[in-house]
């Protein structure tokens, strides 16, 4: 028999079946905590953080003299009574005044001064910067008489004027120095091909730097609008006629010596934080993405 006819004749290599193969049991990492080690911790710091709130909105909704834990049956008496008789519908509209007034102006000085402090040297630039940053260890109280001596040379006192520059003043070196930070994450490429096509620094400015400060405008003129909402002293100290208040005053005005009305004290501070909440709801995706930004060191 030849060669070729025995391999023919001969049995062909049984080949051996692949085991299917294991699931790889994957090692949870040593900083990878479980999931109820994440989620505990955050419910009790939410529970902690809530439960004031509802304490409030509990004494805005249930009726005087009213004990239960839960606001059955639901009034409003509360809210129409700090509105109407407490006047609270006129500090609303001065703090709102107040508020956007602030806002605008912040962020339009802040933003001159920014750009000049993130595009140009200049030899004071490190003192400058450094007392920017020192104005912060400065509290408003010890800003209180030089303020009011100028704002009574200018006959500015019993003005909503007054507060507002007062707000802008104490809230411009912080303003400035994020702004600044923003402005150095734009490219100066960019202004500088805008130069290229013709623009002059201001066009090139408002085109190409201005819209990408987006986030970081809403984030220092939203921090601008909320300190000058609840700020309470400059408001106090500045404005003596009832029709000029602002809420933080009118809050104050709803607690004596000898009794507390809790249930208008609680619906005064609903309506003082409701538009606060819902602006800050709106704003939320381009406030952290701005203070974001800002912390970044250019």
């Amino acid at each position: 028999m030849s060669v070729k006819e025995a391999t023919k004749a001969a049995p062909a290599p049984v080949r051996a079946t692949p085991e299917p193969a294991r699931p790889v049991k994957k090692n949870r990492a040593w900083d990878e905590a479980p999931r109820w080690q994440i989620y505990l911790p955050l419910g009790i710091y939410l529970l902690f953080t809530l439960i004031p709130f509802y304490w409030i909105l509990l004494f805005s909704l249930r009726p005087a003299g009213s004990t239960s834990l839960v606001p059955w049956p639901v009034t409003f008496e509360h809210f129409e009574k700090v509105w109407t008789e407490r006047s609270f519908g006129t500090y609303f509209t001065n703090s709102v005044l107040v508020g956007v007034a602030t806002l605008l102006m912040t962020t339009l000085v802040a933003l001159a001064g920014g750009y000049a402090l993130a595009r140009f040297d200049f030899k004071v630039k490190r003192v400058f910067m450094l007392a920017l940053l020192c104005s912060q260890f400065v509290p408003g109280a010890l800003l209180l008489v030089p303020l009011f001596e100028i704002f009574a040379e200018l006959r500015m006192i019993n003005s909503l004027g007054s507060v507002i520059l007062a707000e802008t003043v104490f809230q411009l070196p912080l303003s400035m120095i994020l702004i600044s930070n923003f402005i150095k994450n734009v490219p100066y490429s960019l202004e500088e091909a805008a130069w290229v096509d013709g623009c002059n620094r201001m066009t090139a400015f408002r085109i190409v730097v201005l819209p990408l400060l987006r986030p970081g405008l809403i984030a220092v003129g939203s921090f601008a609008f909320v300190h000058s909402w609840n700020h309470f002293l400059f408001a106090l100290m500045f404005l003596n006629n009832q029709d000029k208040q602002t809420i933080p005053v009118g809050l104050n005005s709803l607690m004596s010596a000898d009794s507390v009305d809790l249930g208008a004290l609680a619906a005064g501070g609903i309506i003082a934080a409701v538009p606060v909440v819902i602006v800050f709801a709106f704003i939320q995706k381009w406030l952290i993405t701005g203070f974001s930004a800002g912390a970044v060191k250019g």
